[in-house]
Parts: C-alpha cells; structure tokens; sequence
C-alpha cells in the first residue's frame, strides 16, 4: 500500500518538476526573442522550413476538409430546405475551428517532429553542450528563430487553409451539387465578421507558439525524459512523446480559447 502511494507521489513530483521546468524555458525563450541582437536571416531559413515546406500538405488537407464540409452540409441542410446557408456553415467551420485546428495538427506531424529530433539529436550528441562551452547561448541560437517561425507561419498557413477549403466546398456545393454560386458566397459573406476571423487568428498564433514550444523543450530536456533516455530509441521515443502532447495540447487550447472568446 505505502509503495503504491511512494509511486503516485514520485510521478506526482516527476510531473510537476516537468511543467516547471518547460515553463522557466518559455520564459527564457521569450525573453531572448523581445531581446536584442535580431538575427533575420535564421528566422526566414526556419519559415521556410516549417511555413513553406508545409503548403503542400496545407492545400491538401484543407481542399479536402471543404469538400467533405460541403458534402456532409449539403445532405443535412436540405433536410431544412435551408441548402442556400452551405457558405456560410462551411465557412465559419474552417475559420472558427477547423482551420486553425487542422493547420496546426498538420504542422505538428510535419515540422515539429522534426524539430524535437533536430535538438534531441544535438542534445544526444553534446553539441548543444559545445555551445555553452563556447559562450553561445543555445536558446537564442537554436530555440529563438524556431519560435518566431511558429508564431509567424502557422496564421499563414491557417489562412492559405481556409481559403482552399471554402474553395474545396464551391468546388463541391456549386459545381457538383447545384447549390447557386451566389447564394454560396453572399451566405458567407453576410455571416462571417471580424470577430470570427480574430478567433481564428488569436487560435493560430496561440497553437504556433504551444507547438514551437513543446517540440523544442521536449528535446532540449531529453535526458530528463522518464521514456527518453540516450541513443536513437530515446530520441524516438522522446518525438513521439513530444507529437502526442503537442496534439492533445492543441486540442485542449482549442476549446478553452473558444470558452473564453464566444
């Protein structure tokens, strides 16, 4: 019984040591990037790599998720007889909720996996020890460029997500169902205001910063993962540790952002 107990409050301790550890690291991070010096040229080369070489599977999810938006509004709006309102319900899905959802969850599948291996790596292999040896501080040289590159790329590509979905739902209600094009948009456009963008917006920047961050603690503090450790199996586990939180949180922040903000 006492040892069931010793367990709890040794997991207990484990995990709150972790969230305080992870919360001094934000801070130091933040800190670094409202700082001077400013260095472009490794924030754009870190927007390339997670903004631009995530378009791809932006424009693919996001066309799809419209289309199955439209089809499924379609078959549920006409039993109403309100087909004329499909803009609008696809609309207010993708920029309210599924977009910045979606563009996140993609982003943590495609670029923040690779950033928690990047660091994990570097971390393994001492050379983020090698950096505070020579006086470089690794949360400025590595962590600094990858958060603003979150926060900066994920409203993009939540935007570029919107767009092909409201146009995978035209693409879907119009052409293929018969829904009147005009219809569509003015439905869209006389329901949609600003405070659904900036919902979508305040989304998108909170998930880009929750993203950059879990990714890049998970790997900096790997040698303190219970289910890390050393060597590849550790950095293996450690991502799949780090993709997994990053999701759940994104899910989480998604519906406390809508309590507060509706």
């Amino acid at each position: 019984m006492f040892s069931f107990f010793e367990k709890i409050g040794d997991h207990g301790l484990y995990y709150l040591e972790q969230a305080g550890r992870m919360g001094l690291f934000l801070l130091a991070c933040v800190w670094r990037m409202v700082t001077p010096p400013y260095k472009l040229f490794p924030a754009v080369r870190q927007i390339h790599f997670i903004g631009a070489r995530s378009i791809f599977v932006i424009l693919f999810t996001g066309g799809f998720t419209g289309m199955v938006l439209a089809l499924q509004g379609y078959y549920t709006l006409r039993k109403f007889g309100s087909e004329g309102l499909l803009g609008a319900a696809v609309a207010l899905s993708l920029i309210r909720e599924l977009g910045p959802v979606l563009a996140a969850l993609m982003v943590v599948g495609r670029a923040g996996s690779a950033i928690t291996a990047e660091i994990g790596i570097m971390r393994n292999s001492e050379q983020i020890d090698a950096l505070e040896c020579m006086a470089i501080d690794p949360c400025r040289y590595l962590m600094v460029p990858k958060f603003i590159a979150g926060i900066v790329s994920l409203p993009l590509l939540t935007a570029v997500f919107d767009m092909v979905g409201i146009l995978g739902g035209y693409l879907v209600g119009v052409m293929m169902l018969g829904v009147n094009g005009g219809t569509y948009f003015q439905g869209m456009y006389s329901s949609v205001d600003w405070n659904d963008i900036e919902m979508g917006l305040v989304k998108s920047l909170v998930f880009g910063l929750l993203i950059v961050w879990i990714a890049t603690a998970k790997g900096y503090f790997l040698h303190w993962e219970r289910s890390g450790g050393f060597g590849a199996e550790g950095v293996s586990r450690t991502t799949t540790s780090a993709v997994v939180l990053a999701s759940v949180t994104v899910l989480v922040w998604d519906y406390l952002l809508s309590a507060i903000m509706l």
